[in-house]
């Protein structure tokens, strides 16, 4: 009877064990699904993503382009070029180097602004181009010639002449007097007005 008793109180912590790890094993609930998850941001808008993207590159690249693009140089007259040299030379000393300069800025507007043929000329030929060209004259082209070889001559001269010929300041001269002759050049003849001896003229001779 006691050995009966002490069997079952044995055996019943292992029954109690086997019904508490079937307990374990147990599937627990399920919980209720889960909403449809939403599409992300990449895959709603992903395309205009790039779109905007390449077209923001696109106009970073054009504004880059046109802010370092090389700018088109300023061509300044040929007068103003030839003022803008001749200039600063006549506050300098007066002497070969600056006659030879000044010599060779003022051929150079000549040669640009009356449409010379280039190469690089003696001052005698030079004088000889310039003397035959109708657009500059005799007048113009005999004080032009007569300027260069007063410049040759006072050029090599030793010592040398006194006073100063004032080469920069005569080639100044020269030049508005051959802009003169430009513009008179480009002006279109004088037509005769109503009421002008001229019209007049012309109307007796039709009668």
């Amino acid at each position: 009877m006691l050995l009966a008793l002490f069997l079952l109180l044995a055996v019943r912590p292992v029954f109690a064990a086997v019904t508490n790890s079937s307990d374990a094993d147990a599937i627990p609930p399920l919980r209720p699904p889960h909403a449809e998850i939403p599409p992300t941001l990449w895959e709603q808008y992903g395309l205009w993503v790039i779109v905007f993207g390449v077209l923001l590159l696109a106009l970073v690249c054009a504004a880059v382009w046109f802010l370092t693009r090389p700018k088109a140089p300023v061509i300044l007259p040929a007068h103003v070029q030839a003022r803008q040299a001749l200039e600063p030379l006549s506050r300098l000393p007066e002497d070969g180097v600056l006659l030879s300069r000044v010599s060779q800025v003022l051929r150079h507007y000549v040669a640009a602004a009356f449409d010379l043929p280039p190469g690089e000329l003696t001052t005698a030929e030079f004088c000889r181009v310039i003397r035959g060209h109708a657009q500059i004259g005799e007048d113009l082209s005999a004080a032009l010639a007569d300027f260069l070889h007063l410049c040759d001559h006072d050029k090599f001269a030793q010592p040398a002449p006194v006073p100063p010929l004032g080469a920069a300041m005569r080639a100044l001269k020269l030049i508005d007097r051959a802009e003169a002759r430009r513009f008179a050049m480009l002006q279109p003849s004088a037509q005769p007005t109503r009421g002008s001896p001229a019209t007049h003229s012309m109307a007796v001779a039709r009668k």
